[in-house]
């Protein structure tokens, strides 16, 4: 009779470590989700940066947005069947240094 009970012990010790190395590895695996949440990626922490981020990009877009718009509009201009006389003479003076000889130049500094 003692030896079972004995035995009772010893496997209800047993059973008694088992169940306490499952809790301390699901308290591990709670603990390793919980700093992810705050300190991962996606977590907490990223959240003011990934802000900053999406503000920045944004500016970024609507920056290249209006040198888009502005390139179209000059490509608009330059339309060989429609060209702008403005604008191609802007560009023959800017480029090729070129004048009308009734022109008066004025550099200014």
């Amino acid at each position: 009779m003692e030896d079972s009970l004995a035995m009772a012990r010893g496997r209800r010790e047993t059973r008694l470590a088992r169940e306490r190395v499952v809790q301390g590895a699901a308290l591990c695996c709670l603990l390793v989700l919980g700093a992810i949440a705050v300190i991962g990626p996606s977590g907490l922490l990223a959240w003011g940066e990934n802000r900053r981020l999406l503000v920045e990009h944004r500016q970024e877009i609507r920056d290249l947005t209006h040198q888009r718009d502005v390139l179209a509009n000059r490509v608009r201009l330059l339309d060989p069947n429609h060209v702008d006389p403005d604008l191609a003479g802007e560009l023959l003076r800017a480029k090729l240094n070129v004048v009308h000889p009734d022109e008066m130049v004025l550099l200014v500094h």
